[in-house]
């Protein structure tokens, strides 16, 4: 009986934050990513140029956190050089929000769905 609530616990523990971790990744696409019918997406914006210092401080915090996740499939170096670039990117935005072609390059969305999402 006692082993029995012991791996419920654990089962409870693990699960919440695998559950956790793949939920923030999630949100960050939900959130920043897409866009209701007829919107921008943020990173739309931001790569338009369009992006206020708001704007980009929050995509900053949003992929500083999808940084520290595990991808959902595929390799760990490749998830940290995506996401690095991703970063280094949108703080070149921060200096000037008009240069835009290195973070329009890092936000490629199929060149981490396709070797991350599973």
């Amino acid at each position: 009986m006692k082993y029995t609530t012991l791996l419920a616990a654990l089962v409870a523990v693990f699960g919440a934050s695998s559950a956790f971790a793949d939920g923030v990744i999630s949100d960050i696409m939900k959130k920043y990513h897409k866009a209701p019918e007829g919107q921008d997406p943020l990173c739309k914006k931001v790569s338009n140029g369009e992006g206020s210092a708001g704007d980009i401080a929050t995509l900053l915090k949003a992929y500083e956190a999808m940084a520290k996740e595990k991808p959902e499939k595929g390799l760990a170096t490749s998830w940290e050089q995506k996401n690095a670039a991703l970063i280094a990117a949108v703080k070149k935005l921060q200096k000037d929000p008009k240069d835009t072609s290195d973070y329009k390059k890092a936000v490629n969305c199929k060149a981490c769905h396709e070797p991350h999402k599973g």
